[in-house]
């Protein structure tokens, strides 16, 4: 895994400053987004990888399945991605892209693991109490955990704030051993 995050950087710094010095971080982002969408599709990994066609067939294809009206500067990155072989790596210089956008605009990315989905009132509640907490704007990927019995496990870079019936049953079990 280390080689592909390896292999994608330089794509995604260049994309960001190339973004960051035009003003167009929102919509680098949207067709990095609809890029990585296509590059993930199994039909498309697998035209991606296959020998038989050339690297203006690939470019047709893929420009085509993007349904959507690319600049030149896209149409320049698709074409780069192409030559060196790196088209399949969109997805994680999407991930990239967006980690360096969300530290520029003082976005922390906060991955939620609940026991049980979250309504709009509570996820509000709680990324309000992140924000107050780490004194950032707080971007919220929820995901439901039924093994964590009750409660949420947060994690925010490396910190992570165990809130899960799971967890404190874990550290219950810990205390009464020693």
């Amino acid at each position: 895994m280390a080689e592909v995050v390896t292999l994608a950087r330089p794509y995604a710094e260049a994309v960001f400053r190339l973004a960051d010095e035009g003003g167009a971080l929102a919509g680098w982002s949207d067709a990095l987004a609809a890029m990585a969408g296509v590059a993930s599709h199994p039909e498309v990994r697998d035209c991606i990888g296959n020998p038989g066609l050339s690297a203006e067939q690939l470019y047709g294809l893929f420009v085509s399945l993007l349904r959507q009206d690319i600049d030149k500067e896209v149409q320049n990155l698709v074409r780069v991605l192409i030559a060196n072989d790196r088209l399949a790596l969109l997805p994680q210089i999407q991930e990239m892209f967006e980690h360096l956008k969300h530290e520029r605009e003082g976005v922390l990315d906060a991955h939620v693991s609940s026991a049980f989905a979250l309504d709009d009132a509570q996820l509000k509640d709680l990324v309000a109490g992140l924000e107050a907490k780490f004194k950032r704007r707080i971007n919220a990927q929820v995901n439901v955990d039924k093994e964590l019995i009750g409660g949420v496990v947060i994690a925010i870079g490396d910190e992570v704030i165990d809130a899960s019936v799971r967890g404190r049953l874990a550290s219950m079990a810990a205390a009464l051993q020693k």
